[in-house]
């Protein structure tokens, strides 16, 4: 899983360095790279695997080829994605593209997201981190725990 967040420069050819971890869990994956494309929900970069990708090609090609939001949703992540490869020390090279959206100029937030993680500039991530906590706190009661977990790790009356 892609957890925790790490803040990263820009170096002068463009070139920042993906966390190790967040490096190691794609390449435990079977790839040397990640997807990036540009959220429609935030001012930030998302950033998959080669199989979440896939696995949102074949939803958007579920929808009726027919409907106007197949293409929505294909035009919006699909024709916007990029595949970067990581070179030789683990760093990728964004498109001004990805940074103009997110607002990037110099260093940059790894965020993870467990299957995903997103990439923002730092002053606008704490933004929308301070925002995302009170909605969370708001709607804590809508997250359940699942009734498999043993005795062992809580109490069974627990959410």
């Amino acid at each position: 899983m892609f957890l925790s967040t790490y803040e990263n420069r820009i170096d002068k050819k463009g070139r920042v360095s993906v966390p190790a971890n967040f490096r190691s869990h794609l390449s435990n994956l079977g790839y040397n790279g990640v997807i990036c494309y540009p959220s429609f929900n935030n001012q930030s970069i998302e950033a998959c695997s080669q199989d979440r990708i896939e696995k949102l090609s074949s939803s958007i090609d579920s929808l009726n080829p027919f409907e106007e939001k197949r293409d929505y949703f294909a035009t919006s992540i699909l024709s916007e994605s990029i595949n970067l490869q990581f070179d030789s020390e683990g760093r990728i090279s964004l498109s001004t593209k990805l940074l103009n959206h997110a607002k990037i100029k110099n260093s940059m937030l790894f965020v993870g997201q467990g299957q995903t993680f997103q990439i923002w500039e730092p002053t606008s991530f704490e933004k929308f981190k301070v925002n995302a906590r009170k909605k969370a706190n708001l709607n804590r009661a809508s997250l359940k725990w699942e009734k498999h977990f043993n005795n062992n790790e809580g109490n069974k009356n627990d959410n």
